[in-house]
């Protein structure tokens, strides 16, 4: 039954005030967090992939992401305001749709966390890499890129991951104002290149706007096919909410975040993907039959060779200015890119550790992931195990499609997200919502429909990946959770089963 075992919200708040951690973050502090998750490798990078699917019609996609994610962030908003804990979809599912759905929510969100972080840590390292070729200090081939991307294994991904874990275990407040200076240097590169970028465009570049169409389900290529790819670069803002147990006056500060850190990133994403099409171009390439290349495939990267094409680029911005003939400022941005995106990789593992953390706290995983380090203030044993993870995992496995896969486990969590508001909205009309969703009724099935138009045109192997990655969850549930859930064990006893005491 999808109602079975619902967390009432009371309790989910009573737990949360019984093994909670420090509130120390502000409106400002959660505003930069949203926007060093999200300005990352989904601009600096996956520019180049939008426009191998829709070329010049990338600029639509991005506004169909866009508008989904803004639609998904007023939902987001009046929840978090709600429901100020932590544990973002996973807490909201377990309070509306179940505890069975909450578990499938929080197994879909590792997607949208650790494999992104995995992801960016991986797009990072290619960065840095090229740097240190061009300074005549690259590494052995062998150690910059993993076993399934022609490499051994990818060191600089691996040690960005256990650094920022590091970072995360000794506090939130001081990764958040590091974080703060990363932010700032990706800011300043996007105006640099917005400054020089669009005054260059030129009409011609935009035509044919649309070569590969509008897309079809499950085709991943044209206009609705690259919105479906780009949509990881805005997902990030919903991390906001994951810090609701962090931070003061969270009634008032998480829409603020939330809002805020999306409205700032979708005006440059914007300004860049404009001035990066017009300037430099962005046709895709075809192969001799006429058939549309795949971006990431071994046949794009033949046909590329040798191409200064924007699509064949992997650093897509710095590329741009390049061909502008501003080499030391496209110089510059590639140097800013390697300095700002392990803020995306702490953001994404800072989401999935608090997840993971109330997860622990309701029983549905082992009771020392929810541990609290008595110096740090932070849950140090899921934030280590989480980083291990994400470290290996960067250093194994090449981009790909994993920004196709995160995205599969966030627009599912969006979905539940949006179906929750409105049930509250008929189940508790009186509760109290700070934040409450204008026109509930018009943006929630709005933000559901945008959601299952993108997930529908990821590609069947995406799709297969999030059907195979949930069967998983659901075993793992079955086998633990389900049956060390606290709210189960409440149900046998016929009362509330004790929390753990916070171990601070």
């Amino acid at each position: 039954m999808i109602f079975w075992r619902v967390k009432p919200l009371d309790q989910i708040l009573e737990n949360a005030e019984k093994k909670s951690l420090k509130r120390q973050l502000g409106p400002v502090q959660l505003t930069l967090l949203g926007i060093g998750a999200i300005i990352g490798t989904g601009i600096f990078v996956l520019t180049a992939e939008a426009a191998q699917k829709a070329g010049p019609g990338m600029m639509v996609a991005f506004v169909i992401a866009a508008i989904v994610c803004a639609l998904a962030a007023l939902a987001y908003a009046e929840l978090a305001s709600m429901v100020p804990v932590s544990g973002s979809a996973y807490t909201y599912t377990y309070a509306v749709l179940g505890e069975a759905l909450a578990w499938i929510v929080g197994w879909a969100l590792i997607l949208e966390y650790a494999v992104a972080a995995g992801a960016v840590a991986v797009g990072w390292s290619g960065y840095v890499n090229g740097l240190l070729i061009s300074a005549d200090m690259a590494l052995p081939e062998f150690l910059r890129t993993g076993p399934f991307d022609g490499g051994g294994f990818n060191l600089l991904a691996f040690v960005v991951s256990l650094v920022i874990t590091g970072l995360l275990v000794v506090g939130t407040s001081k990764s958040a104002w590091v974080n703060a200076v990363l932010v700032t240097i990706k800011i300043v590169a996007l105006c640099a290149f917005v400054y020089v970028a669009v005054p260059a465009a030129q009409s011609p570049n935009f035509e044919p706007f649309l070569p590969t169409g509008w897309g079809s389900p499950m085709g991943g290529v044209g206009v609705l096919g690259a919105a479906a790819s780009i949509f990881f670069a805005y997902v990030g803002f919903d991390a906001v909410s994951t810090a609701a147990e962090e931070t003061k006056n969270p009634n008032r500060n998480i829409p603020i975040g939330l809002i805020g850190s999306l409205g700032v990133c979708t005006i440059f994403y914007l300004l860049v993907g404009y001035g990066a099409v017009g300037a430099d171009g962005a046709q895709p390439v075809f192969d001799s039959a006429g058939k549309l290349l795949e971006p990431g495939s071994d046949a794009l990267s033949k046909a590329c060779e040798g191409s200064n094409a924007l699509v064949c680029s992997k650093e897509p911005l710095a590329h741009v200015l390049r061909m502008l003939g501003f080499e030391k400022l496209g110089n510059l941005i590639g140097m800013a890119a390697s300095l700002a995106l392990p803020s995306v990789i702490l953001m994404m593992i800072y989401g999935q550790t608090r997840i993971f953390f109330v997860m622990s706290r309701d029983g549905l995983l082992p009771a020392s992931f929810s541990k609290v380090h008595p110096k740090f203030h932070t849950p140090h044993i899921i934030t280590i195990v989480t980083g291990i993870a994400v470290s290996l995992f960067a250093a194994m496995f090449p981009v790909g499609i994993l920004a196709d896969v995160s995205n599969s486990g966030t627009l599912f969590a969006f979905v539940m997200v949006a179906v929750g508001v409105l049930i509250l909205r008929k189940t508790q009309p009186d509760r109290p919502r700070p934040f409450r969703t204008p026109m509930a009724w018009v943006i929630c099935p709005l933000a559901i429909l945008g959601c299952i138009l993108l997930f529908v045109n990821l590609s069947m192997k995406t799709l297969i990946v999030f059907a195979v990655w949930a069967v998983i969850g659901l075993v793992f549930y079955y086998v633990y959770g389900k049956h060390h859930s606290h709210l189960a064990r409440s149900d046998q006893s016929g009362g509330a089963v004790a929390q753990p005491a916070s171990t601070r």
